[in-house]
């Protein structure tokens, strides 16, 4: 119980931060491409609490991962309407893509902190820990968002590079996404989309961060 305690304090700020910063990047996509419903709403934000679900994102996770040892939560749902966007179909795809970006540069800044931590000799394990968890967090998060099964980002950005007509079926099975992405859970078929992304992810991230790597030493 300790131990779990302890997780939980680990990945607290990094699965505050990677859920803040998807929904914000996404609500200023969504108002950059027209569509005002989330800036109305105050969703363009960087404050976590527009962006927290008490009960989904901070309640249901801790008490799953205490009894259980996994997590799962959500966050406030971000009201876009995709109607409104300039061109619909096209700008989706950049809306979802926002989240994703968001994501992966907080796992690359979460990546720098901890090769700082380690050049300056900082040894305590909680900041490299958090540093870590920060990485894996928002690399997880960014894998698992890009499902390509409607709602999910992943779905958006399939829609929107579909040809019109095979886009309008796909997008039919929305209703059905979340028992889709329940099915997946329960067979434990998750892991053969998220390892792989992660993978690529993290490849990308060392080719980025490679010079200064080189540099610190």
């Amino acid at each position: 119980m300790d131990e779990q305690i302890r997780n939980l304090a680990v990945y607290a700020l990094p699965v505050l931060f990677a859920i803040t910063m998807h929904n914000a990047a996404q609500a200023y996509a969504a108002k950059y491409f027209g569509d005002m419903t989330a800036f109305a709403a105050g969703r363009v934000t960087t404050n976590p609490l527009a962006h927290i679900d008490p009960f989904g994102t901070v309640i249901l996770p801790a008490l799953l991962y205490l009894t259980t040892g996994f997590a799962f939560g959500y966050a406030k749902p971000l009201p876009i309407d995709y109607g409104r966007l300039r061109k619909p179909k096209r700008d989706m795809a950049f809306v979802a893509l926002a989240g994703t970006a968001a994501n992966f540069g907080m796992a690359l800044l979460w990546l720098l902190l901890g090769m700082f931590l380690d050049y300056f000799g900082v040894t305590e394990p909680f900041p490299n820990r958090v540093a870590q968890a920060g990485v894996l967090t928002n690399l997880v998060l960014l894998a698992f968002n890009l499902l390509p099964i409607p709602p999910m980002d992943g779905g958006r950005v399939l829609f929107s590079l579909l040809p019109n007509k095979l886009a309008y079926k796909f997008a039919r099975i929305e209703p059905y996404g979340f028992f889709i992405l329940l099915g997946l859970m329960l067979l434990k078929l998750l892991p053969y989309w998220v390892i792989p992304v992660i993978a690529v992810a993290q490849l990308l991230l060392q080719v980025i961060v490679y010079p200064l790597s080189a540099i610190l030493s």
